[in-house]
């Protein structure tokens, strides 16, 4: 495999409108270190109705590859993604990293909203989340499934090194690594969101990949895993495609969408260009 150089995006002056963004991050990536593990999206204390019925709703167990076994060359490619992006820790890179863990509803659409064109939240786009929402809901059962199947160790698990969500370390440690959950979400969203704005599917595409690969930096996934979790995200909404509830919820979605965008103003700012930065320099 064919590894690209990671560049280390240390902390450096940054102009006067992208320091507020900045210290932003920073802040958010030192809350999200602190004691205190906020509710989970992706393990929700009651059960919930998807889009899938169980003759529907894929099984990850078949048609995922397994995750790397130990001294293999996959294992060794996933060694040194995760040794080599400690050195980000601090840097505004850790800081995106931090942010993009948080899946909450807001949050995650926000996320989009550069690579989008236009502000994402759920008071704006309410079809939309309660879209998001419920793919969420129909995907959680084949990722957990996956993970308690293979329930393979995290990368900080027996070390010290350092993740940007401290305060998940006891928890994570206890949670299966392979696939990638917030990649699955993050990767199903953007797929979700280039299908309905096409106009903006590139930037929509690439964001969603950079979420993914945040997981990595973070430390709390194999680089495999992240891969992975791009897999189960793909086929989950390929599989949606066949509910007839899911496409009328899209359809919703879209038409809001469209009137959002002609009264919203463009969701340009500082953040987009440290987005940008971070898709350059991918650790995968």
């Amino acid at each position: 495999m064919t590894r690209s150089s990671l560049t280390v995006l240390l902390p450096r002056p940054a102009s006067r409108s992208g320091l507020p963004l900045l210290a932003g991050l920073l802040a958010a990536a030192t809350l999200a270190s602190t004691p205190g593990r906020a509710a989970d999206p992706l393990e929700p204390a009651t059960p919930e109705a998807g889009y899938f019925t169980p003759a529907t709703q894929p099984d990850a167990t078949a048609y995922l590859p397994p995750p790397p076994q130990h001294g293999t060359v996959r294992q060794e490619n996933d060694d040194h993604a995760f040794t080599t992006t400690r050195a980000l820790r601090g840097s505004p890179r850790w800081a995106l990293a931090t942010a993009d863990a948080d899946l909450h509803e807001d949050a995650l659409l926000h996320s989009f909203s550069c690579a989008a064109g236009l502000p994402l939240s759920t008071a704006d786009a309410p079809a939309l989340s309660a879209l998001i929402h419920k793919m969420d809901v129909s995907e959680i059962a084949d990722m957990r499934k996956s993970k308690a199947y293979w329930h393979r160790p995290r990368p900080f698990v027996g070390n010290s090194q350092p993740i940007c969500t401290e305060q998940d370390r006891a928890h994570l440690a206890t949670s299966g690594a392979y696939p990638s959950g917030h990649t699955m979400l993050g990767w199903s969203t953007a797929l979700v969101l280039a299908e309905l704005l096409p106009e903006r599917a590139t930037q929509i595409l690439q964001r969603g990949r950079v979420f993914g690969e945040s997981r990595i930096i973070c430390g709390v996934h194999w680089e495999s895993d992240v891969q992975a979790g791009y897999m189960l995200g793909s086929a989950e909404i390929a599989a949606l495609h066949g509910s007839p509830a899911f496409r009328t919820d899209m359809d919703a979605a879209r038409t809001e969408l469209t009137t959002l965008r002609r009264k919203a103003p463009t969701a340009a700012t500082p953040s987009c260009t440290l987005e940008q930065e971070a898709a350059a320099h991918s650790p995968l």
